[in-house]
């Protein structure tokens, strides 16, 4: 009995220091960068650059992080999910300029107002800093890297999923998909994001993001003529983009979307 503790002890011990020894690997291929717009505003952010191929333009991959990620590091975002797309088969397979921002403390990537004690939130006149920065971002980089401007895509998970929600229904035509994980956005706007294809990922038993947040907007999409993806995980709570993220299924959904 002993012998088998043991055994299965140094098992747990190389299987997640092989996890760490990918994890570490994919990080590492995310360059460190800065944009800073002419008022002197920044944002820090990683980049993925898919292949040393000068004749292809690539899709782009906007991921926003969620709240426990924010700060000035440059790091912190790489925590959960983006590091997906860097594996080594996902680069083969899917190869896409991946942009990681990182939101300050004490900011968020969306701007809603919500009423107290309700699921109900309103999408506000002006964006969010780091949503501005965002945005500034992508348009200087369409002008600066091989980007396939009809293949911009978006995703984040919780205040990230939120915030995918805040940037398609602000800029309902730069985007060609949208992938919202554990998130929520205006109802009322649903019309106007009708067109852009989106998968909506959720945790059936999330203690942080009402799961009504993602019923209501697969509701009011539906409503609006449109036909996301939804996929709601039983038993799960908070940490639905560990499914997300590696759902291949997803992956080829979104690589095949374009204006």
């Amino acid at each position: 009995m002993k012998s088998m503790k043991f055994l299965f002890a140094l098992a747990v011990i190389f299987f997640c220091g092989n996890m760490q020894c990918v994890f570490s690997q994919s990080s590492s291929r995310f360059s460190i960068n800065k944009y800073t717009n002419e008022k002197g505003d920044t944002l820090n952010y990683r980049l993925l650059f898919p292949d040393a191929d000068t004749m292809r333009r690539y899709p782009l991959i906007i991921f926003l992080h969620g709240s426990g990620e924010r700060g000035n590091d440059n790091e912190a975002q790489l925590k959960w999910g983006v590091t997906s797309f860097a594996s080594d088969r996902n680069m083969m397979l899917h190869p896409a300029i991946v942009i990681a921002p990182q939101c300050p403390e004490k900011m968020s990537w969306s701007n809603f107002s919500r009423e107290k004690n309700s699921t109900e939130i309103f999408l506000q006149a002006s964006p969010a800093k780091p949503m501005l920065l965002v945005i500034e971002l992508i348009h200087q980089l369409e002008k600066t890297m091989p980007v396939d401007t009809n293949r911009i895509y978006i995703t984040g998970l919780s205040m990230g999923g939120f915030g995918t929600y805040d940037a398609i229904e602000r800029y309902p035509h730069l985007f060609a998909a949208a992938v919202p994980v554990c998130g929520g956005g205006d109802v009322s706007k649903a019309a106007s994001i009708a067109h852009i294809p989106i998968w909506i990922f959720q945790g059936a038993e999330d203690p942080a993001v009402n799961p009504a947040f993602a019923s209501s907007m697969l509701q009011a999409l539906s409503k609006a003529g449109a036909h996301p993806g939804f996929t709601q995980y039983p038993e799960v709570g908070h940490f639905s983009w560990l499914g997300a993220y590696n759902d291949d299924q997803m992956l080829e959904w979104l690589f095949k979307q374009h204006k």
